[in-house]
Protein backbone atom coordinates (compact mmCIF):
# COMPACT_ATOMS: atom_id res chain seq x y z
CA UNK A 1 0.00 0.00 0.00
CA UNK A 2 1.43 3.52 -0.99
CA UNK A 3 1.58 5.89 1.66
CA UNK A 4 0.41 9.71 0.59
CA UNK A 5 1.05 12.62 2.79
CA UNK A 6 -2.24 14.69 2.27
CA UNK A 7 -0.81 17.82 0.75
CA UNK A 8 0.86 15.25 -1.99
CA UNK A 9 -3.01 13.56 -2.43
CA UNK A 10 -4.50 17.10 -3.02
CA UNK A 11 -2.16 18.16 -5.88
CA UNK A 12 -2.15 14.83 -7.06
CA UNK A 13 -5.67 13.32 -6.88
CA UNK A 14 -5.75 11.77 -10.52
CA UNK A 15 -3.06 9.88 -9.77
CA UNK A 16 -4.13 8.80 -6.18
CA UNK A 17 -7.32 7.50 -7.85
CA UNK A 18 -6.22 5.67 -10.67
CA UNK A 19 -3.17 4.16 -8.28
CA UNK A 20 -6.28 2.68 -6.09
CA UNK A 21 -7.61 0.82 -9.15
CA UNK A 22 -4.20 -0.41 -10.06
CA UNK A 23 -2.33 -1.29 -6.94
CA UNK A 24 -5.02 -1.11 -4.50
CA UNK A 25 -5.95 0.82 -1.42
CA UNK A 26 -4.01 4.08 -0.97
CA UNK A 27 -3.00 5.33 2.11
CA UNK A 28 -3.39 9.21 3.05
CA UNK A 29 -1.81 10.75 5.86
CA UNK A 30 -1.91 14.24 8.02
CA UNK A 31 1.45 14.90 10.03
CA UNK A 32 2.55 11.64 10.22
CA UNK A 33 -0.29 10.10 10.97
CA UNK A 34 -2.79 7.93 8.84
CA UNK A 35 -5.58 9.05 8.83
CA UNK A 36 -7.95 7.63 5.93
CA UNK A 37 -7.67 4.83 3.35
CA UNK A 38 -8.53 5.62 -0.71
CA UNK A 39 -10.25 1.95 -2.46
CA UNK A 40 -11.22 1.58 -5.77
CA UNK A 41 -14.96 0.84 -6.44
CA UNK A 42 -14.54 -2.14 -6.57
CA UNK A 43 -12.71 -3.27 -3.24
CA UNK A 44 -15.18 -1.36 -1.42
CA UNK A 45 -18.24 -3.26 -3.10
CA UNK A 46 -16.81 -6.44 -2.59
CA UNK A 47 -15.40 -5.67 1.01
CA UNK A 48 -19.21 -4.12 1.83
CA UNK A 49 -21.14 -6.81 -0.18
CA UNK A 50 -22.83 -4.07 -2.31
CA UNK A 51 -24.71 -5.82 -4.63
CA UNK A 52 -25.18 -9.01 -2.88
CA UNK A 53 -28.83 -10.61 -2.78
CA UNK A 54 -30.49 -11.48 0.57
CA UNK A 55 -29.72 -15.13 -0.59
CA UNK A 56 -26.05 -14.84 -1.36
CA UNK A 57 -25.90 -12.89 2.08
CA UNK A 58 -27.58 -15.65 4.08
CA UNK A 59 -25.95 -18.21 2.08
CA UNK A 60 -22.61 -16.62 3.11
CA UNK A 61 -23.87 -17.25 7.19
CA UNK A 62 -21.97 -19.35 8.73
CA UNK A 63 -25.02 -20.97 10.26
CA UNK A 64 -26.26 -21.68 6.79
CA UNK A 65 -27.10 -25.30 6.18
CA UNK A 66 -26.27 -26.45 9.95
CA UNK A 67 -28.70 -29.16 11.15
CA UNK A 68 -28.24 -28.22 14.60
CA UNK A 69 -30.54 -24.68 14.69
CA UNK A 70 -33.80 -24.75 16.34
CA UNK A 71 -36.09 -22.75 14.44
CA UNK A 72 -39.02 -23.61 16.03
CA UNK A 73 -41.37 -21.27 17.30
CA UNK A 74 -42.80 -20.99 20.80
CA UNK A 75 -46.78 -21.83 21.28
CA UNK A 76 -47.38 -20.46 24.28
CA UNK A 77 -49.67 -17.76 24.91
CA UNK A 78 -48.54 -14.25 24.87
CA UNK A 79 -48.60 -12.52 28.87
CA UNK A 80 -51.61 -10.48 29.92
CA UNK A 81 -51.01 -7.24 30.25
CA UNK A 82 -53.19 -5.18 32.35
CA UNK A 83 -54.56 -1.41 31.29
Amino acid sequence: MRTWQIQEAKAQLSELLRDSERSGPQEITWHGRSVAVVLSKADYERLSGAGRSLVEFMQGSPLFDRDDIDLSRDDSPAREVDF
